[in-house]
């Protein structure tokens, strides 16, 4: 009887754990992710667009907005609809959440430059001060 006790006290210990670090993981992945605005250039130019991080999809996965004059910088890019960031600190832009059009690596100081497709040179720099 002691044991049929002792394995139902460890059953609910178990599956009360569960479920607590369960809606943690899930509350975490929705609430560390807000929109944020970055400034698009290529080249080191002038010329910059707006591109804009949106809610989060899922862990690492979120929306995308890229103005439409963007265009003029990478040709393609203004199709792109997801920011997916990986466990090494780079940053993919896709227009399906899976295939990369667009890879970024971390810069020194603040922002990130592309490394692939390797032309043109994009950097992607935090704009929420504006």
């Amino acid at each position: 009887m002691k044991l049929v006790a002792g394995l139902v006290v460890s059953v609910a210990l178990f599956g009360g754990a569960h479920v607590l670090y369960d809606d943690q993981s899930q509350s975490t992945a929705v609430d560390t992710v807000s929109s944020s605005t970055y400034r698009l250039t290529a080249n080191g130019d002038e010329a910059a667009c707006a591109v804009r991080r949106g809610a989060a999809v899922s862990n690492g996965l979120s929306r995308l907005e890229i103005a439409p004059d963007c265009g003029k910088l990478m040709p393609g890019i203004e199709r792109v609809k997801f920011w997916r960031e990986q466990a090494d600190g780079s940053v993919a832009f896709s227009e399906n959440g899976i295939d990369p059009i667009v890879t970024f690596g971390v810069a020194d100081g603040d922002g990130y430059e592309s490394y692939a497709p390797s032309a043109p040179l994009l950097a992607l720099n935090d704009d929420s001060s504006n």
